[in-house]
């Protein structure tokens, strides 16, 4: 069950979050979630970017999750697969308390994907927005809670949500960079129509070095140590040739800080120097692989190969 005090979190809220993205026009995109009778009466007064002042007939239900436009950007619309930073004030539709809202400050946001099912009320109610838009979501019980109650936060399992969101920027579903001819002597990497990358290792012994090839070439901002960066990636033990971790399984973004203890060090090494945009090929050998803080999901002792695709960079 998704309890109302982790529904913030669920988006990944990191400050300091800026980017932008190319895509198609609202015109050739085919939204999720449509408007409707509960979505069109919510109102939200006040500029883009800064706290608005929600405004709706209570109590509001809706047995299907409906979208309306407030304020219409004229930015790219975002499609399945893209992450986008947001700015979200969550109210219970039934009372109108408000529930959590991010912070609303000049330079940060929240961090989800559109489309993505982990938060499918506020990810699919994404699907064909435009950047530098505010929509209205009337999200149902089943998209907003399972449709199960909460008690402790006043939730009851027919309760709608509404949630007020202002989209402030976008990153490519997948590296959009330029193909590179592959280098012999590493694994090689087939990528699904979404972009997911298969990778097959070679039945030769592990590599001792740490080594790295780009696959696509991207002309983004080039990666600092201690930036913090939007990815997806796939991580393979060499021997057992298995996938230990991938943002893929969900196409959902994260979010990585090279250069720091959370993050495997070897990673780092290669990520610092690429830039935006790139699909980089990384094998790290066990010296270079154990995570400083303990937090790695990665098999102990064992070469990693990981396929990253670097969305955007924070400065």
């Amino acid at each position: 069950m998704r309890k109302t005090t982790a529904l913030i979190a669920a988006l990944a809220v990191l400050a300091g979050l800026t980017a932008c993205a190319d895509g198609t026009t609202a015109a050739g995109c085919n939204p999720l979630v449509s408007s409707g009778s509960a979505s069109s009466v919510v109102t939200a007064t006040g500029k883009f970017g800064v706290a608005p002042k929600v405004t709706i007939p209570t109590p509001l239900y809706t047995k299907k999750t409906e979208k309306s436009v407030i304020i219409a950007g004229k930015g790219a619309a975002v499609q399945n697969g893209q992450p986008v930073v947001v700015d979200v004030t969550i109210l219970n539709a039934t009372n109108s308390t408000v529930l959590q809202t991010t912070d609303y400050s000049k330079g940060g946001g929240s961090l989800l994907t559109v489309g993505s099912s982990s938060f499918p009320a506020v990810s699919d109610g994404l699907q064909c927005a435009t950047v530098g838009s505010r929509i209205a979501v009337v999200g149902s019980p089943k998209d907003s809670h399972s449709g199960q109650a909460d008690p402790t936060n006043g939730i009851a399992k027919n309760d709608s949500f509404v949630y007020v969101i202002d989209v402030k920027s976008a990153f490519p579903a997948r590296a959009d960079g330029s193909n590179r001819v592959p280098q012999s002597g590493f694994p090689a990497v087939v990528l699904a129509p979404n972009g997911a990358p298969g990778i097959t290792l070679p039945d030769e012994t592990a590599p001792k070095t740490l080594k790295a090839e780009v696959l696509k070439q991207g002309d983004g901002k080039t990666v600092k140590n201690g930036d913090y960066l939007v990815v997806k990636y796939t991580g393979v033990g060499w021997t057992d040739k298995t996938v230990f971790d991938s943002t893929w399984k969900t196409d959902e973004a994260s979010v990585i800080q090279v250069g720091s203890t959370s993050v495997v060090p070897g990673l780092s090494k290669e990520l610092i120097g690429q830039k935006a945009g790139s699909q980089v090929l990384i094998v790290v050998p066990p010296k270079e692989a154990t995570v400083a803080d303990g937090s790695g999901t990665a098999p102990a002792g064992e070469t990693l190969v990981y396929v990253v695709d670097v969305l955007g960079v924070v400065q």
